[in-house]
């Protein structure tokens, strides 16, 4: 058994299931929220979470979609979980993410800069798409 592409399957779709929701959340109003206004920074940012969500969950140009997702992510931590915190409690407590509320958009980050690394692998879209090219 190839524990290594299961696992990279399993973070991927994981990833992608947990991440999508935050953008129909936004993009939808679902789940007690209003919809975001699309035009502005949250209503892009909800755009691509879903849709960057559900290519990722699939495996469709991963690489692409987790490069994008991984940025907006990076961004999220720096310009809204960051500054408050700095200003509330100090630069050595205002950047760690505990603290400042923002380690699900620095673990985010980071497993969509692996994704962005590996690709898809071996059970997704682009994995079947590369298996027919041979």
């Amino acid at each position: 058994m190839n524990w290594q592409a299961i696992t990279h399957a399993a973070l991927r779709i994981a990833a992608g299931l947990m991440f999508f929701p935050h953008g129909a959340q936004k993009v939808f109003g679902l789940w007690g929220r209003s919809p975001a206004d699309l035009t502005t920074q949250i209503g892009f940012g909800g755009v691509i979470e879903l849709v960057g969500g559900l290519m990722i969950l699939f495996g469709f140009k991963t690489r692409w979609a987790a490069f994008v997702c991984s940025g907006m992510m990076a961004v999220a931590f720096w310009q809204f979980h960051v500054p408050d915190a700095v200003a509330e409690r100090g630069l050595l407590e205002g950047l760690h993410p505990l603290l400042n509320g923002g380690e699900l958009a620095a673990l985010y980050c980071f497993v969509f800069l692996f994704l962005w690394a590996h690709g898809g692998g071996r059970y997704s879209v682009d994995g079947l798409l590369a298996a027919k090219k041979e």
